[in-house]
C-alpha cells in the first residue's frame, strides 16, 4: 500500500507538471496514486467497469479491500 507521504510526493510532482502546462503528464501521474476503495466502488457503479479499466486508474487499494475480481462481480 502506498504511504500518505508517497501520495503527497506524487501529487506535488503532478502539480508541478500542471503548473508547467503539461495537463497530460499531470493526469498520467495522478492516476498512479491508488484510487480510494469507496471512490472506486462509486465510479464502478456510476461510470462503469470500462471507465476504470481503460482509464489507467490505480485500483490496488480497491483490489486489496474488495478482492482481485471485484470489477467482475
Amino acid at each position: 500500500m502506498m504511504s500518505l507521504d508517497e501520495k503527497l510526493d506524487i501529487s506535488n510532482r503532478a502539480l508541478d507538471l500542471l503548473d508547467a502546462g503539461d495537463e497530460d503528464g499531470y493526469s498520467r501521474l495522478m492516476r498512479t496514486i491508488p484510487m480510494p476503495p469507496y471512490l472506486a466502488k462509486v465510479m464502478k457503479e456510476k461510470m462503469g467497469v470500462d471507465y476504470l479499466t481503460k482509464g489507467g486508474w490505480n485500483l490496488s487499494e480497491a483490489e486489496a479491500q474488495f478482492g482481485v475480481d471485484w470489477l467482475n462481480r
